[in-house]
């Protein structure tokens, strides 16, 4: 599954920059044909979204399965579990909202004129931490929620403590979140 992900990561990557490097730029007389900031821009949306995504979704996955297992004893569990369970999900969240402000701010959404490629760098690169902290931070972080799912079946009493680890793997999805707001504030 790693070898999946890193082999998916460098595709995007490489294919990102042969794109930029093989067809004219506006200045050297494209077309509408030749590629503009916007593709690339769309990339750093592809790279927000579907990374953090791919993360929060292997997230729940993990702690979700193992929340169904230990339900399967303790039904009264469910919303403990849930809690636990829904706590991967906020890397996608956070990439989708990147995603969202690189489609506002490139104005990619009104139909304007198209970025330059300077320009389509600077919101793939936006992309970039919060598509590459969520998927990580979103995979161990639902290896920490069914951790904390196993401590909550011996007593309900402790899904405080669970949730309260969860929350420092959380921590880092923030800071990818932050990163990618203060390279799109900083876009010229």
């Amino acid at each position: 599954m790693k070898k999946l992900l890193v082999a998916l990561l460098f595709t995007v990557l490489l294919a990102s920059v042969v794109q930029a490097q093989t067809f004219p730029t506006e200045s050297e007389g494209a077309e509408d044909g030749g590629v503009n900031g916007n593709a690339l821009a769309i990339i750093g949306i592809a790279i927000a979204v579907v990374l953090a995504g791919i993360g929060s979704a292997i997230g729940i996955t993990i702690s979700a399965s193992y929340g169904l297992g230990a339900m399967h004893d303790n039904p009264d569990l469910f919303p403990q579990v849930l809690l636990l369970s829904a706590l991967p999900g906020t890397q996608g969240i956070y990439g989708f909202v990147v995603g969202f402000l690189i489609l506002l701010w490139s104005g990619i959404f009104g139909g304007g004129e198209p970025l330059t490629v300077a320009r389509g760098w600077w919101f793939l690169f936006a992309g970039m931490p919060i598509g590459f902290s969520g998927l990580i931070s979103g995979i161990y972080q639902g290896k920490v929620c069914a951790t904390g799912i196993g401590l909550t079946v011996k007593d309900k009493a402790h899904v405080a403590k669970g949730m309260t680890l969860a929350a420092f793997v959380e921590f880092y999805a923030i800071l990818g979140l932050l990163a990618s707001v203060l390279v799109l504030l900083n876009i010229r």
